[in-house]
């Protein structure tokens, strides 16, 4: 499916897709997409769900594939206190992301950060661990706009995608003009968060059983307790349920619900967002810097 879903998303005026591993059991597939596809730029992260899997050498393991995949960042990593992440030792994942945020500093690469329910957790230990030169994103970003000046602060760039559809329109409003600009990125979070339209037959769809399950077709994990997660700040999986996933090319409905949200129009805000992307994305090695 790889190919057909990067061909019809690059003919919609896509140019890269920033690909998550989750644990040491994928980060290798993520790895050979990446050598495969040139719009693939590669993530290796232990996400908080995975922690308990890890292998004694996993943190040896993750800094061989950042050193030799000089086009990675870091990524999925984070803290979760939600109806999973509640489950897993929480000191155990913080000792876990403070080193993967270590790592992230030393070898001068961006983060890509999950938090669910943890929000002032994750504040204290970016301040403890000091400022990511680099850069940090917090994925489909639903904390509220009060937390948004303290990230800001710390080098956090604040990604959306359609799970910001499920949060209160005003709300989501609020939160989003109280964000800096130049800090704002645009996502699918494929397979996941599918956009919820009025009018839903303009959707790319993956159809389930012939996609992929691992997880790392766009970063993108499954929980099986829907039901148990709160819409906005759980980022409850209604995928679960249904027979379809989300498509990458759904970021331009994306791109139409922020821009609306935000009083921009599409074409101003998709400058916006591509320009805080390839800044992000421009550290040395990468895939993005080689072709500016």
């Amino acid at each position: 499916m790889v190919p057909k879903i990067i061909k019809t998303t690059t003919e919609t005026g896509v140019v890269h897709f920033a690909v998550n591993g989750l644990s040491e059991k994928d980060w290798h597939l993520v790895k050979e997409m990446s050598e495969r596809y040139p719009s693939i730029v590669p993530n290796f992260g232990l996400h908080p769900w995975f922690i308990t899997e890890r292998t004694p050498n996993w943190l040896k393991t993750l800094r061989g594939f950042l050193e030799s995949t000089p086009a990675a960042a870091v990524g999925e990593i984070g803290l979760d206190k939600g109806s999973f992440g509640r489950k897993i030792d929480f000191a155990d994942q913080v000792d876990v992301c403070r080193q993967q945020l270590q790592l992230a500093k030393e070898l001068e690469r961006p983060a890509s950060i999950h938090c669910v329910r943890a929000f002032g957790d994750l504040l204290d230990l970016l301040k403890s661990a000091g400022p990511v030169p680099a850069g940090f994103i917090l994925h489909s970003y639903l904390g509220s706009a009060e937390m948004v000046p303290e990230f800001a602060k710390l080098g956090a760039y604040f990604s959306f995608s359609g799970f910001l559809m499920s949060m209160k329109e005003s709300k989501a409003k609020k939160m989003l003009k109280s964000i800096p600009k130049d800090r704002i990125l645009l996502e699918t979070d494929a397979p996941e968060a599918l956009p919820k339209l009025s009018n839903p037959d303009s959707l790319y769809l993956i159809e389930k059983e012939a996609s992929s399950a691992d997880g790392t077709s766009s970063g993108g994990i499954n929980d099986g307790n829907p039901s148990e997660k709160s819409p906005e700040e759980d980022k409850g999986n209604e995928q679960q349920a249904e027979e379809i996933h989300n498509h990458p090319a759904n970021i331009h409905h994306v791109l139409s619900y922020v821009a609306s949200l935000l009083e921009l129009t599409k074409e101003e805000l998709a400058e916006i967002s591509f320009a805080n992307a390839s800044r992000l994305f421009s550290y040395e090695g990468s895939k993005v810097l080689q072709e500016v």
